[in-house]
């Protein structure tokens, strides 16, 4: 009876080493290229503030000024472009307001003195609060 001896054999191994390597590498990687958040060295407490609702319905009086220099006034045309007959016309489209605001619609190919005389006219009148509209660019 012939016994063979057993055959060595190699048991497969998992070296860790350049796995561990990567690793290394990955971390140092991400700890060189991350920012860190600071936060505000100064600690402050923000005030607080119970403001009333604003109005809802706002006195205005529109003024529409065309690229020609007319001026209409709440869709009623002013026949003088002066600054007196422009305060005049503001006045009477204010009645019994008590400080409406002036919204300004003018074209873009308006003159800008025209819309500054409405300015004058409003300031004139002691009207302090003066808006105006535009629109968004066409895409």
């Amino acid at each position: 009876m012939k016994f063979r001896q057993r055959a060595y054999r190699d048991e497969p191994e998992i070296n860790f080493i350049p796995l561990i390597d990567v690793l290394l590498v990955i971390l140092i990687f991400l700890m060189v290229t991350t920012t860190y958040s600071r936060y505000a060295e100064l600690k402050i407490n923000l005030p607080t503030a119970d403001a009333a609702k604003a109005p809802e319905h706002v006195e205005k009086i529109e003024v529409t000024v065309d690229a020609h220099g007319a001026y209409l006034i709440n869709n009623n045309r002013v026949a003088n472009k002066g600054r007196e007959a422009l305060a005049e016309e503001l006045r009477r489209a204010a009645g019994s307001m008590k400080d409406p605001v002036i919204v300004i619609t003018a074209d873009a190919q308006a003159t800008h003195q025209s819309v500054i005389r409405v300015m004058e006219a409003a300031q004139a009148d002691g009207y302090g609060k003066i808006t105006f509209t535009t629109q968004a660019e066409k895409k």
